[in-house]
């Protein structure tokens, strides 16, 4: 399978941001010709004050109903390209609480245009980086409650979002759900990224013996106070042997690699870790 990474460098802009993700996917498509394409983490709106996250975000609609302008994006991304498309995140609204908050929420589409799946992200990212910023994702966002896997062209993929990385249960659940293929699009901040994201990939890869495809946000984007904060790109495709097969930079741009699934086999059979596994 041919899958292209859409490593994109979105703003606050909704509108925008659509166009820099069809332009990217077009000429991913035209070059390459890819089976998947996967977007990165909340691409819709990145940055901005909550009053623009909510404006930017959409109700879902069920599957087979229409949608809002990110939902039609993408599926005319899929039926246009007649390609599965891994819709990154974007915001969903939700109800809860008396109020509208939001999920960040995968989609994925198959060539014809129809939803396959939809994962909400459980993690939620409530943390002070070593550098003193600080982020509170549960300010705006609820969080996901189940682990989803669902078919992408013939292959069990698990689905994960950015701060997901770093439990390695829910990694293992989907190991555990005999996925192939695990799909994690995020937005991680520079200098999380360049302490924990490949090592965190790679890892995920070799404890499920899983293809990896993690999808990231890069560039730089304005907070709800003002600042400057920026994100660490390097899209990567690790094997299930843990070895790097893509590895983009920190700007917007596309790649591809192919993805043999049948070294999923091999190493699962010459080290079979799920058969051995003890649980304490």
């Amino acid at each position: 399978m041919r899958v292209a990474l859409i490593q994109m460098a979105p703003s606050a802009d909704r509108d925008a941001n659509i166009a820099q993700a069809q332009k990217l996917v077009a000429d991913a498509v035209k070059a390459e010709n890819p089976v998947l394409v996967v977007l990165p983490e909340v691409w819709s709106c990145l940055g901005g004050t909550a009053e623009t996250k909510h404006a930017s975000a959409e109700q879902l609609p069920a599957p087979g109903e229409s949608g809002g302008p990110l939902y039609e994006a993408l599926r005319a991304m899929a039926k246009e390209h007649g390609i599965w498309v891994h819709g990154g995140s974007i915001g969903e609204t939700v109800s809860g609480e008396g109020k509208d908050k939001l999920a960040n929420t995968s989609l994925i589409f198959d060539p014809h245009g129809n939803e396959c799946g939809r994962y909400r992200k459980i993690h939620l990212f409530d943390v002070v980086t070593p550098n003193g910023d600080g982020y509170r994702e549960s300010d705006n966002y609820v969080p996901g409650d189940s682990v989803e896997v669902v078919d992408i062209s013939g292959v069990p993929t698990g689905l994960a979002i950015c701060y997901d990385l770093r439990f390695a249960e829910l990694f293992l659940a989907l190991r555990a759900a005999d996925v192939a293929m695990i799909i994690l699009p995020a937005a991680f901040t520079q200098q999380t990224g360049e302490a924990h994201w490949e090592i965190l990939i790679r890892a995920r890869a070799i404890e499920t013996q899983s293809w990896v495809i993690a999808c990231g946000t890069a560039g730089w984007h304005t907070d709800a106070a003002g600042n400057e904060r920026q994100t660490y790109g390097h899209s990567m495709i690790v094997n299930p042997w843990g070895e790097v097969v893509l590895k983009l930079g920190g700007e917007a741009a596309w790649g591809t690699a192919d993805l043999d699934f049948d070294q999923v086999r091999q190493v699962r059979e010459r080290m079979p870790i799920q058969a051995n596994r003890q649980l304490i």
